[in-house]
């Protein structure tokens, strides 16, 4: 059975039907391994022609998603519809879908346009058709004149190229992308996930992508899909995600963040030590109750404070790591002795105010950069 490029169906709604709400839609699926439970009641809808991706650490059940999805793995409970088709028992070739797997899984001993050809040729096209459908992949992926070449000829990035162009050789109406770029070194990885962006923009092809790299999934995703543990933690934009972090794990998985033992004061202020902080929201906590306070690097002011500024408080610079374009600092407050704060300085800022080890500054975090979350959540990842 092929599991790289399948045939495109014929299945829409029947006659009369509504047309479906979501191209892809996953209702309570829950996928067991003996006494495991690798998937636990999800539920997601992926509207056509987005790019979504399950962004998660190792084990977190993505990829078992994404192979339930296709058909790979079949769940114990719940359904799938690809494009208003209840799937959720069909096999993979009815499923309408192009996968890339981390391997690229091309055949060795077949030259890139056999390679590109193998779906059409077992879908039975003519050899015309064939020969024009692999010359417009391979050109639409930036590999016109490679075609007579064997994989291990080829570059990882190139492989890659191939791999992408295999899976949409059948005009899916989904495309499955699992961790397609984590073989690569960080330059072409870069590279390779901008392209891969601007032809799933042209094609409108609704695109999955596994990923652990959280700056993939920021860079690439219309949606990032936060997992963790077989169950969704958050769904949201990529400015949403990590500006916006619902639940302390989802804070420390996307991006870095400083967590921070902390007592609510009262509403809209938190203690830490004897440094009495300001937050935007303190999400109905009632005053005594001991939280974990969040803060990210990069949002440290350092320039037209004083004292008067909100949230401003002096700290000692204990350690400074040179990171190319910034700095990161860990700061030790005045009024709360021993609690270290990472903190990003521009290479400008570093400059300009002459920051060092050992430099006592004033600083501060705006109010609305600060959250708040249960001292108990935190779930650090591995």
């Amino acid at each position: 059975m092929n599991h790289i490029s399948v045939p495109l169906l014929e299945g829409a709604p029947v006659s009369g039907a509504a047309a479906p709400s979501a191209y892809l839609k996953i209702e309570n699926l829950t996928k067991r391994f003996g006494a495991f439970t690798a998937l636990n009641r999800i539920n997601l809808e992926i509207p056509k022609g987005e790019f979504v991706c399950f962004l998660g650490p190792s084990g977190c059940g993505k990829t078992t998603l994404l192979r339930a999805i296709a058909g790979l793995d079949l769940q114990n409970e719940g359904s799938i519809h690809i494009n208003g088709r209840d799937v959720s028992h069909a096999e993979p070739a009815q499923r309408d879908f192009g996968i890339v797997f981390q391997s690229y899984a091309l055949f060795p001993n077949l030259t890139v346009d056999r390679n590109v050809a193998y779906g059409l040729v077992n879908l039975k096209w003519s050899r015309a058709d064939i020969r024009s459908r692999v010359q417009e992949l391979l050109s639409l992926v930036g590999l016109p004149d490679q075609g007579d070449k064997y994989p291990g000829q080829l570059s990882g990035g190139q492989q890659q190229r191939v791999a992408l162009a295999r899976a949409l050789a059948t005009s899916p109406g989904l495309l499955l992308l699992d961790e397609p770029l984590s073989a690569l070194d960080a330059k072409v990885r870069i590279r390779l996930r901008a392209e891969i962006r601007s032809l799933q923009k042209r094609l409108g092809v609704t695109t999955i992508m596994v990923t652990h790299d959280q700056e993939e999934a920021l860079a690439m995703a219309d949606r990032i899909v936060v997992m963790n543990n077989g169950s969704i933690e958050q769904i949201g934009g990529p400015e949403v995600i990590y500006c916006k972090p619902e639940t302390a794990f989802v804070s420390d998985f996307v991006g870095h963040m400083t967590f921070l033992d902390a007592t609510v004061l009262e509403h809209g202020r938190v203690g830490v030590g004897s440094l009495v902080l300001a937050v935007a929201n303190s999400r109905g906590f009632a005053p005594g109750t001991t939280v974990k306070l969040a803060m990210r690097p990069e949002e440290v002011r350092t320039r037209s404070i004083d004292s008067s500024t909100t949230n401003a408080f002096e700290a000692r610079v204990e350690s400074l790591s040179f990171l190319g374009a910034f700095c990161r600092a860990t700061l030790n407050p005045v009024d709360s002795p021993g609690t270290m704060i990472a903190v990003d300085f521009s290479t400008n800022a570093m400059r300009d105010l002459g920051i060092c080890v050992g430099q006592t500054r004033l600083v501060a975090f705006p109010p609305e950069a600060l959250r708040i979350f249960p001292h108990d959540s935190r779930e650090m990842h591995a």
